[in-house]
């Protein structure tokens, strides 16, 4: 467990850098990052490298023996580079070209920027590789970020038509795959297909999904092309990327699969503001965060990469770029870096050293104010770097609960919604709640994961369900939970011949008929246990012999459940039930599979690292726990704040 900070020498006097390395130092910080915004610098005209000042940043660095995370400056291309090549822009659905003057301007596709990409890592990588003092590269910045995934440019075009060739091999299979019959879509060629924009009205899902793997594939092998050529320059060293809350615009394990570490950027009250949340919880939580919006991406982002990440950038205080940007509770930050911890990460570093006096970040707050002085994250992350210093946790431990989360459920899902507030994220966020109030511990695992060490599975919504995923659950012997519209369409986006959930009918013996979208103001009224709770936004029409553990108030099935006499429960559940309702369902399972279940106090969530368990405070006021030997903080935790004990 070590702290890091992102650092900006070029955006101060040089004679500033000793001191800073030095206020690190003592602060407790291991880890800087710098450079990933840099290239106007270290070019400032082609081939006319300037590399002077970014050695004697690390060598500042290396002198305080500060470890170095090296970012590549691709999100952010020159001014000249743009004037000498506008085509490496990306476009937008709308058509128009993307604008020089912030970030993240570029096409994955463009032919010329990949080979200027190549140029400026390899002139890198050659001066910095095998520099003791860098420890890990970072790969660009937050791809996806500002919704720049996808491009529609002549180059995203003409890329995907390529891709669409592999894929099919000959155009009459794409026309077959995709429907193309209907409303005459039918090609005669792959140079006849275009882009899946611009139409009077719908594109055709299958045309939009295709559109979609496409440009997460082009962010995948872009990540590639950065971390071959680091690693032939500087093998034995980390290759990270720092990937986004709610970012599902690609999908983050296959990029995973060229790294070393995932990390990402936790800024949970500015992703509160930006989020589907209810204003209420909005306002609860408006210094805090959601209580499980940090612990969901940290558990998501854990299994990008075997088991290793970080927390890149850490929220100081307030951020900018929100509809409202409050500052956190006190001592908010010391538990948000608690947290991460005790799930597994390895870094927590943040986001930044110093707050910008000038541009688009100068609102948005560092370790320290504009003019150099400590702000209040600072105490607290010096406070942590004492308390880790002095707790060994022990090495983080596989989680009883598997939840089974796609990308390309997302996509899926947003391509052809059927109701205005269907989102497989939020419903995954939804049972990820569930589970964490019962106070479980839950891997986010992508359906290419091994299952069999899990003790309780719950895929929440995979549409596309693999021959191999199907393959994989039939050999568990745990229960598990299938959610609304899983297996509801094959790899090509239609609806399976022998109707949803398709090849999980083997499992479980049902079939869905109809599906209807609920009007958002609009909630069936379901039984449970002589209870009535209310379900929203989907309901599934089921037909099946086995019985309802649940039912709507006209005897329609929501919740089944097919034992077998080597399966102790292969569950289904049809709609999407309130919170407490969805509780009780999980609550259920968790109860079937053998796990301990503790509902904890509302805005309070648990989580074991090693022998060491942790709770958390997201609550506005205190909240008292049982008494225990603490190691750290005490049973009474303060709004907003963190305590730890060994033991259960």
């Amino acid at each position: 467990m070590k702290l890091g900070v992102c650092y900006y020498p070029e955006h101060w006097p040089e004679s500033e850098w000793e001191t800073q390395a030095a206020q690190m130092v003592d602060m407790g910080i291991a880890y800087v990052r710098i450079g990933e915004f840099a290239w106007s610098r270290l070019e400032p005209q082609r081939d006319r490298f300037s590399w002077e000042w970014l050695d004697r940043a690390i060598a500042v660095l290396a002198a305080h023996q500060l470890q170095v995370v090296l970012g590549t400056p691709t999100a952010t291309p020159p001014k000249w580079l743009l004037d000498e090549s506008p085509d490496i822009v990306a476009v937008g659905a709308d058509g128009r070209r993307r604008g020089f003057g912030s970030r993240r301007h570029y096409c994955f596709s463009s032919r010329t920027y990949r080979a200027e990409t190549a140029r400026i890592v390899t002139a890198m990588a050659q001066r910095y590789g095998g520099n003791p003092a860098i420890v890990a590269w970072q790969t660009d910045n937050e791809f996806g970020c500002h919704n720049t995934t996808v491009s529609y440019s002549d180059e995203a075009l003409r890329a995907f038509r390529l891709w669409l060739e592999e894929k099919y091999g000959n155009v009459e299979t794409l026309n077959r795959a995709w429907g193309n019959v209907f409303w005459s879509m039918e090609y005669s060629s792959f140079e006849a297909v275009e882009a899946p924009s611009g139409t009077v009205t719908e594109s055709n899902p299958s045309h939009r999904l295709d559109y979609r793997r496409f440009a997460s594939d082009q962010v995948a092998s872009y990540n590639r092309l950065q971390a071959d050529i680091i690693r032939r320059y500087h093998p034995d060293v980390d290759i990270v990327h720092n990937f986004m809350g709610y970012s599902t615009g690609f999908d983050h394990h296959k990029v995973g699969r060229d790294l070393d570490i995932a990390s990402w950027d936790s800024y949970p009250l500015g992703f509160l503001e930006q989020g589907r949340f209810a204003a209420a919880e909005k306002l609860a939580f408006m210094r805090q965060g959601h209580p499980d919006f940090a612990g969901f991406h940290h558990d998501l982002y854990r299994g990008c990469c075997n088991g290793r990440w970080w927390v890149m950038e850490q929220q100081p205080g307030p951020v900018n770029w929100a509809p409202n940007n409050p500052a956190p509770l006190p001592g908010m930050v010391r538990t948000w870096t608690w947290e991460a911890f005790a799930h597994g990460a390895e870094v927590v570093s943040y986001f930044r050293w110093r707050q910008a006096p000038f541009a688009q970040e100068q609102m948005h707050a560092g370790l320290h104010l504009p003019n150099g002085e400590p702000d209040v994250a600072a105490f607290e992350a010096a406070q942590v770097a004492t308390e880790i210093a002095a707790l060994d946790t022990g090495a983080d431990r596989r989680s009883s609960v598997a939840l089974v989360y796609s990308y390309e459920a997302e996509w899926i899902v947003e391509i052809q919604p059927q109701g205005e507030a269907l989102s497989c994220y939020h419903w995954t966020y939804a049972c990820y709640t569930a589970l964490r109030e019962l106070g479980l511990d839950v891997d986010i695992v992508s359906p290419q994961a091994s299952l069999q060490e899990y003790r309780m599975v719950v895929v929440p919504c995979l549409p596309h369900a693999d021959d191999r995923f199907v393959a994989e659950l039939a050999g568990l012997t745990v229960p598990i939970l299938l959610g609304m519209r899983t297996g509801s369409k094959t790899e090509s986006f239609q609806i399976p011949g022998q109707l949803p959930p398709g090849a999980l009918q083997t499992l479980i013996p049902l079939r869905i008929a109809r599906v209807e979208s609920l009007r958002p103001d609009h909630a069936e009224i379901l039984t449970l246990d002589g209870a009535d709770y209310r379900a929203h936004y989907w309901l599934e029409w089921v037909e099946t012999a086995l019985p309802a553990l649940m039912s709507t108030a006209a005897g329609r099935g929501v919740w089944f459940k097919h034992t077998t006499a080597t399966h102790p429960g292969i569950h289904y559940l049809a709609t999407w039930p309130e919170a407490a309702l969805l509780r009780k369902v999980m609550q259920a399972i968790a109860v079937e599979a053998g796990l301990a279940v503790e509902e904890v106090p509302p805005g309070v969530r648990l989580r074991r690292r090693g022998e060491v368990q942790f709770a958390f405070n997201y609550n506005a006021h205190p909240v008292t726990l049982a008494s225990r030997e603490y190691v750290l903080g005490e049973a009474l935790i303060p709004a907003g704040g963190v305590a730890a004990w060994k033991g259960r």
